[in-house]
């Protein structure tokens, strides 16, 4: 039964001064929409701590999003930390809205950005504290509409039972749509499986319940869904897509948190997809096409979100920040407009083929800290299998440019267990940094007082959905462990620093990543033996999860690291981004070729097929040099 809306703030302000940063349950904070009238309240939660989802830019836009329409109303809402929800257990409180401390149940829908796949358990942690049943099947007819989205919702399958309905694609539209929905029917006094089939009927919207599951010759051991009959459900449901982002507001307004968080900064969104085809990235696949805001809209939104939130740095954020044709324009102008004030302006995401001499003075005409690239692989040899399209001399010039205006500091991000890697790959990994290194010393001089240094991290490769490594296995726990060893007892250098990932963790991450819906067995399993907070190297617990694998008669490794049949039917096959299977099937046999494929912005089409299947195509201010 849906709970009964009111604030129950007083039941857990008692709780604050036990726990580890209570500001993280504080509400009101300076930029926060307060609760406002009209019949229909949603609430979004981002299932991970405060100071991790509050800057979520996704949660953002939504936010704001929701908030501006007529008779709805947008909360947030953050799980709680293991102190933290101990005692509310014990005490009996629910979980709570930050604005209007109302309990979750008492809402009409709740929304949760699933981020990546290590947060799963978190939303079965969350649907728990706030008392609503876990599965869709599970819930009373009032009870709140449970919706998900976000990076990781393109394989949702394993969560599939959990939640009513996944909005695909971009969301400033749909939510708004689905959200308008739910409040319709239920004022039409809809019963909720009709309630599901309505929203079926919207555009991105995938209703899990309306689907079945076949295992048979053509699949893999997951099987895939097919529509339920007598349903509205769609063969294959296509993403929602906004044609045109300079339509929409880029979320200039910005909350001002009372604590630390991960991002604090002010963060713009002046581009959204990718076209360089990386074979590994699924955000690179599943957010096209390109489209690029124009530059008068990005400098105006910096200036209205530096003066309400009171912020000392901008972000200018997407995929790929420097591929952005006006990127260049951009920087000059916000620095021009914002010398003298302390303001710094920063690009999380730069690309080394686009990180010229004058990219490098337009970055670097503010504060200068670290500076950030990513080969992705050692050799040229792989970052072709990989689409990378980056080459050794551009990582010199970029490292070169980036030295001789004024940085220190480099680092360079890799991954381990690319398909067909082998141990001279991983040797190259130094070999790169090291050349890195060479340049800095010529550039700027040799010694500690120069404080030139390039630091080294290296992910686990964990194949994804919707790319053309969909197919591929994970590289086993034990070959990893023994590459990263040959990656340290290559390196003779003190000024390079490494870093790797933790394999376990990749494994979890790789074995739910293929699952079917079959896998909420283990994520149901592993959540009751404790598994929460799994993104936390703290938190985490490998034995956790693999006696939870063994009760399900499960083995991570088997799971990971099974290589998929090209022509099989997958277990996310019934959803689509827009890029065709064929597409990618054809990417997976020219990796293995090592033939590369060069960017639609920049030279003609590659039939992705997102265009066509979407009716929209790539949005660019200026022509891409």
């Amino acid at each position: 039964m849906k709970a009964k809306r009111e604030n129950l703030f007083h039941l857990l302000e008692p709780l604050l001064p036990h726990v580890e940063h209570p500001s993280r349950y504080l509400d009101h904070e300076w930029g926060a929409c307060e609760e406002q009238d009209g019949p229909f309240h949603l609430c979004m939660c981002y299932a991970d701590v405060y100071e991790v989802g509050q800057p979520n830019l996704g949660v953002s836009i939504l936010y704001n999003t929701v908030n501006a329409q007529p008779g709805m109303s947008c909360e947030r809402a953050y799980l709680p930390w293991t102190d933290m929800s101990a005692l509310m257990r014990e005490r009996r409180v629910p979980m709570l809205s930050l604005e209007g401390a109302a309990p979750l149940a008492s809402f009409d829908a709740v929304g949760f950005t699933l981020a990546h796949e290590l947060i799963w358990t978190n939303v079965l942690e969350a649907l728990d504290l706030a008392g609503i049943a876990l599965t869709s099947d599970g819930r009373d007819e009032d009870d709140p509409i449970i919706l998900a989205g976000g990076p990781s919702a393109w394989n949702c399958e394993p969560m599939a039972p959990v939640f009513d309905a996944v909005l695909l694609g971009d969301g400033e539209e749909s939510i708004v749509e689905v959200c308008a929905r739910i409040r319709d029917c239920r004022e039409k006094g809809m019963a909720r499986a009709d309630l599901l089939c309505s929203l079926a009927e919207l555009p991105g919207v995938y209703v899990p319940s309306l689907y079945d599951i076949v295992v048979d010759e053509t699949s893999t051991r997951w099987g895939y869904a097919v529509p339920r009959p007598g349903t509205p459900a769609r063969e294959v449901v296509l993403k929602s897509c906004i044609p045109d982002l300079a339509a929409t507001p880029p979320v200039a307004a910005k909350i001002v948190p009372y604590m630390g968080i991960v991002q604090d900064r002010l963060s713009l969104e002046i581009l959204r997809g990718c076209a360089r085809g990386c074979r590994f990235c699924q955000a690179g696949m599943t957010y096209r096409p390109v489209r690029e805001r124009p530059a008068d809209q990005i400098v105006q939104a910096g200036e209205e979100g530096l003066a309400a939130s009171g912020h000392d740095e901008i972000s200018l954020t997407s995929l790929s920040t420097t591929d952005h044709s006006q990127c260049a324009q951009i920087l000059n102008r916000m620095h021009a407009d914002l010398s003298g004030r302390g303001i710094r302006v920063s690009i999380p995401s730069q690309r080394l083929d686009s990180f010229g001499v004058e990219m490098a003075m337009a970055v670097g005409a503010g504060k200068k800290g670290g500076l950030t690239f990513a080969p992705e692989a050692g050799s040229q040899r792989l970052r072709d299998v990989i689409n990378k399209n980056v080459t050794e001399d551009d990582l010199e010039r970029a490292a070169r440019n980036a030295f001789e205006n004024g940085w220190r500091r480099c680092k360079l991000y890799f991954m381990m267990g690319l398909p067909t890697e082998t141990d001279e790959d991983i040797v190259g990994i130094v070999r790169a940094a090291e050349r890195v290194l060479e340049i800095g010393r010529e550039v700027v001089g040799k010694g500690p007082k120069s404080g030139v240094s390039v630091t080294i991290s290296v992910a686990v490769f964990v194949p994804k959905c919707y790319t053309a490594f969909q197919w591929a296995g994970q590289l086993a726990p034990a070959e990893v462990r023994r590459r990263q060893q040959l990656l340290l007892h290559s390196c003779n250098d003190r000024g390079v620093r490494i870093n790797y990932h933790d394999s376990s963790t990749s494994l979890v991450e790789g074995a739910i990543s293929k699952m079917g819906r079959d896998g909420f067995r283990l994520l149901l399993e592993a959540w009751r033996r404790g598994c929460r907070f799994d993104a936390w190297t703290s938190e985490f617990s490998f034995d956790r999860w693999s006696e939870a694998a063994a009760a399900c008669g499960y083995d991570l490794e088997d799971i990971a690291c099974e290589e998929f049949p090209v022509d099989a039917r997958l277990p996310w096959d019934h959803t689509s981004p827009g890029v065709s299977k064929g597409f990618l099937q054809r990417e997976w046999r020219r990796a293995a070729q090592g033939v590369t494929t060069p960017d639609c912005t920049r030279e003609s089409c590659v039939g992705c097929g997102v265009c066509p299947t979407l009716g929209v195509k790539n949005v660019i201010c200026e022509e891409r040099k």
